[in-house]
């Protein structure tokens, strides 16, 4: 029954999203409010569709439906409830209904929002969301359906593999639910840790959120209504994306760092970079409509990047499921590559067309020119040309080289971590200079003496923490320029709200601390967004510290035995055998760690053992200073030899803190301000109260 009703909700959200296209393309024509309204509608119900679909499997899962194909392979008798949940997007099909049911999500949110204040752009935003949201439910619904089930049908020969069908053949018979949980396959034990939990919907819902934005500027070159006014409907909505798609980032690097068994957090993985690239370029693109509302300018430049990010989405999806990329991150090859590629190229061709066709026009004429390079516009421009340089030479590393490679030279190049790491810190540099730079200039025009003095409080922080690292024993030189910059550019967001603060209370007469509340409350974009910077500077310094600064050693130790990397001691305890509750075996070792002669942690790195393929996972000690990360690599029962990789790695936590206070600063950002008219009514009836 389950499987009826999930499969006939996806079917029935098909036939409406296609209605709302044709509806709204319709209406829109012919200026029909009533088609509008009804293409609207249909639009609205794909999102309880699809959501009664993703309940009907998520329950299939629960209740242990082996008859499902997908329950079958992707968990077993012995998977505890909370992994039964995250199967739902375990594999292949149940990950893109879940997909595509977040899809519809965002849909129905900015229909329900943005109907009022935007009714002229709504046929294209329909349309737009509604293509979109089609071609990902054909795509469960034909080629990767999550509600197929085994049959066995009369000609199935003795020892052949039950097949599935999503529909009922003639004669069929439903196999033993014994023999089905007998051979069940389980979930890839990668994906049984607390990140993947709450990763792949992270990241999921950063990806679809920006079709809302591209729909939006779509619309707008498709109607004509080329003001702001798809800026201002969207702006909130690609924040959002951006906060989820920030930390997908984050939970996967976790996910890696716990789990992968490499001591790092970030490995320059295609899939990895699959998923920073709309990131950055998202970025960019937030950055750069502010000088679009400001001073009416870049108005052809936003439209590629609106383009470029939903591209970008689009492109590392097909990369990720089409089997395009062998990675631990990526999904298995599969028959939905052909057309996820058509979508991608048909999408990204169209809309460039389309913008091209309105530039030709004269439709996209900026309404103001540079007038300094030192006005903020400029150094916002500057910015995003640095993170779409480093969207081009990761998307040329990870795919560009690979593939041309292949397809002309017939010859597989990879192009490792020694690429990254070469050309990408120069343009990080640039990236953290501007960021810290770009906040003290104005917009229009900028003097050199104004903004020099600007800098001189955020500059003297910065050499003071330079200061401050060579007293800890930094004397490495590309460390301390690092440092540096890093540093400059978070002494300006501090001192930018610094400064706000004090001007408040000055005006006021508020405490500083009252002052520093009320200047976020009052203008929580500006503030907000110098909290994302903060957290990107607090990331930064991670990343300095646990990139340039890693210790490591490899060692084979009995028990009893003791190893010693800088000033820590590991000594190797004993092991031991162990049974989880959900039927794995375990491999632990105890180990104790010592720094300073002073016994400061014990930890119990493990290796557990699933049927597929062992998973190793990772001890620390975590300070602030640094993290002593142990890895159980090799067990010999026989002789008690524990192989044991050893890592320090200095100032890691920072990357995690780092992402709190970034996604603290972007909900300040999105949060809305209570309207003017409103508090006025509150002011009024306060009034009237007293009186």
């Amino acid at each position: 029954m389950l499987a009826e009703i999930g499969l006939t909700g996806v079917f029935v959200a098909f036939i409406a999203a296609l209605y709302a296209m044709a509806a709204a393309t319709y209406g829109g024509r012919r200026h029909s409010e009533g088609l509008i309204l009804s293409a609207r509608n249909a639009a609205l119900v794909t999102f309880p569709l699809l959501l009664l679909s993703t309940v009907a499997l998520l329950a299939a899962l629960i209740t242990e439906q082996y008859h499902i194909s997908y329950v079958w392979s992707v968990t077993d008798p012995q998977t505890p409830l909370i992994y039964r949940v995250t199967a739902l997007w375990g594999s292949q099909e149940g990950s893109l209904l879940f997909w595509t049911l977040t899809m519809s999500l965002f849909a129905f949110a900015a229909l329900l929002v943005n109907w009022h204040s935007h009714r002229r752009l709504m046929p294209g935003v329909i349309f737009y969301t509604m293509a979109v949201t089609a071609c990902f439910i054909g795509l469960v619904l034909f080629l990767e359906n999550p509600f197929t089930r085994f049959w066995a049908t009369p000609d199935l020969t003795v020892g052949a593999s039950i097949p599935d069908y999503a529909l009922i053949p003639a004669g069929a018979i439903m196999p033993p639910a014994q023999l089905l949980a007998e051979t069940s396959k389980g979930l890839n034990p990668l994906l049984r840790h607390l990140g993947m939990i709450i990763h792949p919907p992270m990241l999921y819902l950063g990806f679809v959120g920006f079709v809302i934005p591209f729909a939006f500027a779509m619309s707008a070159l498709a109607s004509g209504d080329l003001s702001t006014n798809w800026i201002k409907a969207t702006r909130r909505w690609s924040l959002i994306a951006w906060i989820f798609l920030s930390l997908g980032l984050i939970l996967g690097g976790r996910w890696a760092y716990d789990v992968l068994g490499w001591g790092g957090y970030w490995g320059w993985d295609p899939v990895e970079n699959a998923a920073f690239i709309p990131w950055l370029v998202g970025t960019a693109f937030i950055h750069s409509v502010m000088i679009q509302e400001k001073r009416g300018m870049l108005k052809v430049w936003n439209m590629f990047l609106v383009i470029g990010t939903f591209s970008s989405v689009m492109f590392a999806t097909f990369a990720t499921r089409s089997g395009l990329i062998e990675s631990v991150h990526s999904f298995a090859r599969s028959e939905i590559g052909t057309p996820m590629f058509v979508l991608w190229a048909a999408l990204t061709v169209i809309s460039v067309a389309l913008l091209l066709w309105r530039w030709n026009r004269g439709d996209l004429r900026d309404e103001h020119r540079f007038s300094s390079w030192l006005s903020r516009e400029a150094l916002f421009v500057l910015n995003n040309v640095v993170f779409v340089a480093l969207a081009l030479v990761i998307f040329w590393g990870s795919f560009g080289a690979p593939i041309l490679s292949e397809l002309f030279f017939d010859t597989n190049i990879t192009l490792g971590r020694e690429y990254f790491e070469t050309v990408t810190p120069p343009l990080f540099v640039a990236m953290y200079i501007l960021m810290g730079v770009a906040p003290l200039s104005a917009w229009g025009v900028t003097s050199l003496r104004r903004m020099g003095r600007s800098m001189i409080v955020p500059f003297v922080l910065a050499l003071a923490f330079g200061a401050l690292m060579i007293v800890a024993g930094l004397w490495s030189p590309v460390a301390l320029a690092a440092y540096v910059i890093v540093a400059f550019a978070a002494a300006v967001a501090l001192y930018e709200i610094y400064r706000g603060a004090r001007a408040r209370a000055q005006a006021h007469g508020e405490p500083l601390p009252a002052a520093t509340v009320n200047v976020f409350v009052r203008n929580r974009r500006r503030y907000g967004g110098y909290l994302v910077h903060l957290g990107i500077t607090v990331i930064g310094i991670g990343v300095i510290g646990s990139t340039l600064f890693q210790a490591r050693t490899e060692q084979t130790l009995r028990p009893g035995e003791s190893v010693v990397l800088q000033d820590y001691t590991l000594r190797f305890d004993r092991a031991t055998e162990a049974l989880a509750e959900d039927g794995r075996e375990m491999t632990i070792v105890d180990v104790t760690v010592f720094r300073g002669g002073e016994q400061v942690a014990q930890l119990r790195p493990r290796i557990d053992h699933f049927p597929a393929m062992p998973m190793t996972i990772a001890a620390a000690h975590s300070t602030l200073e640094n993290d002593f990360y142990v890895l159980l690599t090799g067990y010999d029962p026989a002789s008690g030899i524990a192989q044991l990789w050893v890592y320090i790695n200095p100032l890691v936590n920072l990357v995690w803190w780092g992402a709190i206070v970034l996604i603290i600063g972007t909900l300040v950002s999105v949060w809305p301000n209570e309207p003017a008219a409103a508090r006025a009514r509150a002011a009024s009836g306060l009034q009237g109260a007293g009186a």
